[in-house]
């Protein structure tokens, strides 16, 4: 299962995938709209160290937080050494794993669920408060999916913008939040999330991404054009390759790599 014959994104483009526009952004593009980026700006300068209760300090913590279920825990207690092993990370800025093994988006968008407790008390362990959070690397999908296609991807766009919502709430000060892709799942054994499942989850954070572009207003994150409900989102990493069949930036996965 080397290869799947599937095209990755942001090498689609313009082409399509069962009747959808590849590319990472609206028009079949990988770059992003010069609006959204304005945005995005906008956003980042508001991004700075916070005392407990959320009040800029300079003696404060910038906490950049992930959520999301198995994969993600995986990626980002790794990245949470190499950050905090990286002279060039700012003091201020604190990563914490809040992903959770089994924790899918179907669970995580209930803002009751009890993911939300564990990312708490992760937090606390941290010596962190919710009010320090304020950048988010987001990797979700659903287990076990037969519902197949768009149904599957629709369904993860709407929990991916629920989530969102989510995310405002617990955490006001976020004001950015990174989506990442599945990577390779090809090499699976088991119908946990198989392909072509892995690979559409990529346009359910695309199709999240367009509708805040859109101008989606439960996804709105800036106070000029209405009632703040999320935080700006963009992607973080596509991670997709087809295999053994390099992406043309060179992306592969080999069954060793899992």
């Amino acid at each position: 299962n080397t290869s799947t014959g599937l095209v990755p994104l942001n090498d689609l483009g313009t082409g399509s995938y069962q009747g959808e526009q590849g590319g990472l952004y609206p028009g079949g593009t990988n770059a992003r709209p010069f609006a959204h980026t304005v945005g995005g700006m906008a956003q980042a300068v508001q991004i700075v160290p916070r005392d407990s209760a959320g009040n800029p300090s300079n003696g404060g913590k910038i906490v950049f937080l992930s959520i999301g279920m198995s994969n993600c825990t995986q990626e980002f207690s790794r990245f949470v050494q190499l950050a905090n092993a990286d002279a060039l990370k700012a003091a201020a800025v604190q990563p914490v794993d809040g992903a959770q093994g089994g924790q899918t988006a179907a669970i995580i968008m209930n803002p009751n669920a009890n993911f939300w407790t564990v990312v708490e008390q992760r937090l606390q362990s941290a010596g962190a408060t919710s009010a320090q959070v304020q950048a988010i690397w987001f990797k979700e999908a659903d287990a076990s999916p037969t519902n197949g296609w768009p149904a599957y991807a629709q369904t993860l766009r709407s929990e991916f913008e629920t989530i969102l919502g989510v995310l405002h709430v617990k955490f006001p000060n976020a004001r950015q939040c990174y989506v990442a892709s599945r990577i390779y799942a090809g090499y699976a054994t088991s119908l946990l999330n198989p392909e072509p499942y892995s690979y559409e989850q990529g346009f359910s954070c695309k199709w999240t991404i367009e509708d805040q572009i859109g101008g989606l207003a439960s996804l709105n994150y800036d106070p000029a054009h209405g009632a703040v409900l999320a935080p700006w989102v963009d992607w973080g990493t596509y991670n997709w390759a087809d295999g053994l069949s390099p992406r043309s930036d060179g992306l592969t996965w080999a069954c060793t790599d899992f």
